[in-house]
């Protein structure tokens, strides 16, 4: 409903500028319609286009009004800049060019050929009569201007900068129409029709317009590039409603203004440098031709020659290590571990708690593994390119005593090739599998795609949600002809028992994707109903025990409002993606003091959806636009977040370091979207920027 009503808004300024641009020319030639028959039917239009406007303008308030009543006042109240700047020119027109309007009409009845006299070419001349439709012009282009720049939290510059250059130009406007008017009274001879002269000079006015407004435009380019080198530690922070923090330039270190902590370096904050690993893997990153179940090859970055990686499988508990080889990926590389929560110093992310491996060089992780659950790793190294390109593998944490005796478990994770379309795993057609009748089957799925909300479809037999993220849902129930839906980086897993026909599942429409399940490994891969319910977690499962919930009392509570807005990025203008109105390196940093309970509003104010991901913790949701989230404790790392949806969330702040908090969306973490989650007395000595080996996003 926000997308649509705020589409509606938009969508009749830019109708209103158009008409009142074209209304507005015409009023400004009615001087020049030669005779009493033209101006009598030239004045008749303007009235019609008033209407016309009226009606367009009254389009843009109700796509306000409605805006106001589908949504919180945050979606809006910059909105309300808006329905002045049109009724103000609306207001003009039909009080001051209407009646002129009308004069001319009744003074023009005969509608002859004759001449125009002094009079007549005074009254269509007049200001009051010609401005009011230029002004609804400027009026609605600053009200669009507004849709895209404006941003919560307000910055009144942004407000008041184009509410100045409006009302320069409605005082130039009118002092032009004004001196035109006094010359034909003075003289009783109407200035000569030269329409190329009358364009030249428009354009003439624009070139010095345009010249005057680049100097600032391409200081914004310049200023808005991205710098050589910086510490993810720098930059604005946010100390949210809770116990106020300094920061100490000197050192780079973040303390509490009272009681300071300790200073503590991400490096530092490893898992158990010491003991024999229960497990050991190695990754080595090399780009490599692949072929694809079909036969079809793929240019591709790989871990250990494959695409997905191998999938990484232990235990709870167990002492993991990895030892990461960089062959040739001149980019760089890391491994994230996405969505299990490791110790800062582990989670893989160049420029924050490490460097980016270059090719010939190698770096070990050592974790214990303190989840259950389904994750995966990739990149975190120009992690838009490496993700799109094949660097990500699937990673499984089981119960200590093992998964239940005689499971299926079955890894789904879909990703789209260029020219290849999606996969699953290295398939890219329809899988059969052979499972006996009574079997638990295990479905776990998960989605590496960019910017993709794929569709999932299980059809044959009743099922469950299991677990979302990685953490189990209490007492899930059965669902059928229910589609799954997962945004970047999500996983759902889905378990029910084999029954003695086929089941399937659809990856996406048109049933030429997926996995048949059958006791006899045969079967087609149906299609599935376009228009089925989407699965909703709010109210699936039933309550538990959480060690917080809704009432408990918060230490720290943010605000982060995604937003889309017009400006400047590393050099270049666009529709940016934004996080509190500022991009990446200006986008606030949320600090927060180890132990504390942090609570985080999350708006979304944009065109698009955004799964934001937050590493190093799980958050817990509260609600989803102000209903409570009353079944399973819902706990998310990557939570997706639609265009006017408002999500309320909490964590525990009990994971101390430096932690990226992204949309998934990696095209948008690359666009700036990016920000920090930041612990007190936390430093870091690695730094991102142009000038370094160090591009996470």
């Amino acid at each position: 409903m926000y997308f649509a009503a705020i589409s509606v808004a938009r969508g009749f300024l830019l109708l209103t500028l158009l008409l009142a641009w074209i209304a507005g020319n015409k009023a400004s030639a009615l001087l020049f319609s030669g005779s009493e028959a033209n101006l009598n039917r030239k004045a008749r239009k303007l009235i019609t286009w008033a209407i016309f406007l009226s009606i367009s303008c009254a389009g843009v308030l109700a796509g306000i009004i409605w805006l106001m009543a589908v949504t919180d006042s945050v979606f809006w109240r910059d909105r309300l800049l808006i329905p002045p700047v049109l009724i103000v020119p609306m207001l003009m027109i039909w009080l001051g060019a209407f009646p002129r309007l009308r004069r001319i009409r009744q003074a023009t009845m005969r509608r002859t050929e004759a001449p125009l006299d002094v009079r007549l070419l005074s009254r269509a001349s007049q200001p009051a009569l010609v401005a009011p439709y230029q002004f609804a012009a400027l009026g609605s282009l600053t009200g669009l201007y507004w849709t895209f720049t404006t941003t919560i939290p307000f910055d009144v510059m942004n407000g008041t900068i184009p509410l100045v250059l409006l009302l320069i130009a409605g005082m130039v406007l009118w002092l032009t129409h004004l001196n035109r008017s006094s010359r034909v009274s003075l003289t009783g001879t109407k200035p000569v029709n030269r329409p190329l002269m009358r364009f030249l000079r428009r354009m003439a006015v624009f070139a010095v317009v345009l010249a005057i407004g680049s100097i600032p435009f391409y200081g914004g380019l310049e200023a808005s590039k991205l710098p050589e080198k910086i510490s993810m530690t720098d930059g604005p922070m946010d100390n949210g409603k809770g116990t106020a923090l300094a920061h100490d330039h000197h050192s780079g270190a973040v303390t509490a203004s009272a009681e300071p902590v300790k200073e503590i370096s991400v490096d530092s904050l490893t898992g158990p440098a010491e003991g024999k690993a229960d497990v050991s893997f190695t990754l080595t990153a090399e780009k490599k031709t692949i072929t694809l179940a079909s036969g079809r090859t793929v240019e591709a970055w790989t871990y250990n020659g494959q695409t997905p990686g191998p999938e990484l499988r232990f235990k709870k508990g167990q002492l993991v290590e990895v030892k990461l080889i960089n062959k040739d990926i001149e980019e760089g590389v890391t491994l994230h571990w996405h969505g299990l929560d490791v110790p800062n110093a582990e989670d893989g992310v160049a420029g924050a708690t490490q460097n980016a491996v270059m090719p010939g060089d190698t770096y070990t992780y050592r974790f214990v593994a303190n989840q259950v659950g389904t994750f995966w790793y990739h990149s975190h190294q120009d992690s838009q390119e490496a993700v799109e390109k094949g660097l990500f593998g699937p990673l499984v944490v089981e119960p200590e005593e093992g998964m239940p005796p005689n499971t299926k478990d079955i890894t789904v994770m879909t990703h789209i090739w260029d020219n290849r379309g999606v996969t699953i795993g290295d398939n890219e057609s329809i899988q059969h599998t052979k499972i006996a009748p009574g079997t638990p089957v295990r479905l776990r799925l998960i989605n590496t795609d960019d910017w993709v909300r794929q569709s999932y479809t299980l059809l044959g037999a009743s099922f469950k949600v299991a677990a979302i993220d990685g953490t189990e849902l209490h007492e899930p129930q059965d669902l059928k002809n229910v589609r799954l839906d997962l945004i970047t980086g999500g996983r759902y897993d889905v378990t029910f028992t084999m029954p003695d026909t086929p089941v399937t599942l659809n990856v996406g429409p048109g049933g030429k994707l997926g996995i048949v399940m059958s006791p006899d490994g045969q079967g087609d891969l149906p299609k599935h109903e376009a228009n089925l319910q989407i699965f909703d977690p709010t109210h699936y499962g039933t309550p538990a025990a959480t060690p917080f919930d809704a009432n408990s009392h918060f230490d720290r509570e943010f605000t982060m409002v995604l937003d889309n807005q017009l400006g400047f990025f590393d050099g270049k203008l666009a529709l940016n993606y934004t996080i509190n109105g500022k991009v990446f390196p200006n986008t606030p940093m949320f600090m927060v003091r180890e132990g504390e309970l942090v609570k985080t509003t999350i708006i979304n104010r944009g065109a698009v959806e955004h799964p934001m991901h937050l590493h190093g913790h799980h958050m817990l949701v509260l609600s989803r636009n102000g209903e409570a989230a009353d079944g399973s404790p819902w706990w998310t790392d990557t939570l997706d977040v639609a265009p006017g949806e408002v999500y309320e969330v909490a964590f525990a702040a009990d994971n101390p370091g430096l932690w990226m908090d992204h949309c998934h969306n990696l095209a948008h973490a690359a666009a700036g979207m990016t920000m920090h989650l930041m612990y007190e007395g936390i430093t870091s000595p690695y730094t991102v920027g142009t000038a370094t080996h160090n591009h996470p996003e």
